[in-house]
């Protein structure tokens, strides 16, 4: 067995994806769950379970928090790629 570790490959480069969706959907399933859930608020109490549900709508407000966040870095990647070939975000 070789001590001799094989030559590391060069990393690919970054998938893009539509992360404003990705996080919308998220951020919809958390609060569908919340709600779901709110009707049994007193098994959840009973049982001591009640932090299931605001572990839901805590996911719920920090997908909104992620969601500007998101949008934000699709409208700077838009400019930044507009103004590198020279031309405005709203050009076709």
């Amino acid at each position: 067995m070789s001590k001799q570790q094989a030559p590391l490959r060069e990393a690919p480069a970054p998938m893009e994806a539509n992360d404003v969706a990705t996080v919308t959907v998220g951020t919809i399933v958390w609060f569908a769950l919340f709600v779901v859930q709110l009707p049994f608020y007193g098994w959840y109490d009973d049982h001591g379970h009640t932090w299931f549900i605001w572990t839901c709508a805590a996911g719920g407000v920090l997908g909104l928090i992620g969601l500007t966040y998101v949008r934000a870095r699709r409208d700077a990647l838009a400019r930044a790629a507009a103004a590198g070939e020279g031309r405005t975000p709203g050009d076709a």
